[in-house]
């Protein structure tokens, strides 16, 4: 039996493996997009919050836009810090809208979408890979062969690897969120402000957060960060503190939940995750540890990392490189530094940190700082524009021991 073939076949449909099919498609590739989801709001688990520049830069469209963004504020356990910008800041997309915004562009520039059906296994032979899917609503078996498979399953990493056993050790996270209909004085309070609650009273080992979405939408959520799953056990349900977000500090007595959603976050220490194999297997997004480990930003890197991806793609279908290689080290080369830094601070923030010392200490840090400095940090990981918060830190210091000793 002659199977369909494909240049590319890319398993999921997230916001790596949606921008790669699009990228590939847009290039004149034969490529297959497959979803095991069957519509893409099955799966709506990104707070997806974003900088500005990434509509720009991704050439998105306003559509996909839940709100826009022009404030941020840090609560902890004993202080509140906001920064604001009279423009936008950023946007909080939605998610279900902007991952069928990038299937639908892969299909009009000619590619192909599967949704509801999952990866089950590939093979090799005769300088092809075949690809095996189940359609779940019926469980029929299809087959496809492809000159180039793509890995963008995300934590699953079910191309990657074979067994569950095969994966190594990674960082692991989990969280949910609530959308909630709210009181129109609630929402109007909160509009245009991205919440983050960081230290013990708001989510212990973790973080939880308030976004806008469209009108009278808030999207509320809470994620942990852990190194061994039995000390989750010893938590309490994340429930807790959405919960505590919309009694306490939203207040909202009359909500509406819209959807609940949740997800797991695997992260490789080090980046060790395997990038490529059998020569023509690549994997891209999450399935290679692109999200930020210390924020959980996820979005902007899968696609910076999809579209370096796309690069090599079509340079191994002209026939100028012959494996993956050097995809790897480019990756490598943009993610390690900044990931290596952030994965550090996550553990010392979410594992290490006791009575929020280290919380606080940052706080007082970055409250002295400009709104673009602020930005810089959270969004670009560019931690050396710290350095800049530690005057004004210094002088509130000094002033507190003249004060105190009357001098």
């Amino acid at each position: 039996m002659t199977l369909k073939s494909f240049d590319i076949v890319i398993v999921g449909a997230g916001p790596a493996g949606g921008h790669c099919a699009r990228i590939l498609a847009q290039s004149g590739h034969k490529v297959l997009l497959a979803e095991q989801n069957d519509n893409f709001n099955k799966n709506d688990f990104s707070s997806a919050a974003t900088p500005l520049e990434t509509l720009s830069k991704f050439n998105l469209p306003e559509s996909v836009i839940g709100s826009f963004w022009h404030k941020l504020t840090i609560e902890t356990s004993k202080v509140s810090q906001s920064w604001e910008s009279p423009e936008s800041l950023g946007v909080v997309l939605n998610f279900a809208k902007f991952r069928a915004f990038l299937a639908s562009e892969a299909e009009r520039f000619g590619g192909e979408v599967l949704l509801g059906y999952r990866y089950t296994r590939h093979s090799q032979a005769k300088g092809e890979t075949t690809v095996e899917f189940k359609q779940l609503s019926s469980g029929q078996i299809i087959k496809v062969s492809t000159k180039v498979l793509v890995d963008a399953t995300g934590f699953a990493r079910a191309v990657m690897y074979e067994k569950e056993n095969d994966k190594p050790d990674f960082l692991s996270g989990t969280g949910i969120e609530y959308l909630i209909e709210v009181e129109p004085e609630v929402y109007n309070k909160y509009r245009g402000d991205l919440i983050f609650f960081l230290g013990d009273k708001w989510m212990p080992k973790g973080y939880s957060w308030i976004f806008p979405m469209e009108p009278n939408r808030l999207k509320v959520g809470a994620g942990r960060i852990f190194l061994d799953p039995k000390t989750v056990r010893h938590l309490s349900p994340l429930k807790k503190y959405i919960d505590l977000l919309i009694d306490e500090y939203l207040k909202s007595t009359n909500y509406k939940i819209i959807d609940k959603h949740g997800s797991t976050l695997k992260y490789s220490p080090g980046l060790k995750d395997i990038y490529c194999k059998d020569n023509n297997i690549i994997a891209i997004g999450d399935s290679v540890s692109t999200v930020n480990f210390l924020g959980g930003e996820g979005i902007r890197h899968g696609m910076d990392g999809a579209e370096i991806a796309g690069k090599y793609i079509q340079r191994y279908l002209e026939g100028k490189i012959s494996d993956f290689r050097d995809y790897e080290t480019e990756m490598h080369r943009k993610f390690d530094k900044k990931w290596n830094i952030s994965e550090r601070l996550a553990v010392r923030k979410y594992i290490d940190d006791v009575n929020d010392e280290l919380t606080d200490k940052m706080i007082s840090y970055l409250k002295y700082m400009k709104t673009e400095d602020v930005m810089e940090i959270l969004f670009y990981y560019k931690f050396e524009k710290i350095s800049r918060g530690l005057g004004g830190y210094l002088q509130r210091k000094i002033k507190e021991f003249i004060n105190k000793f009357h001098l």
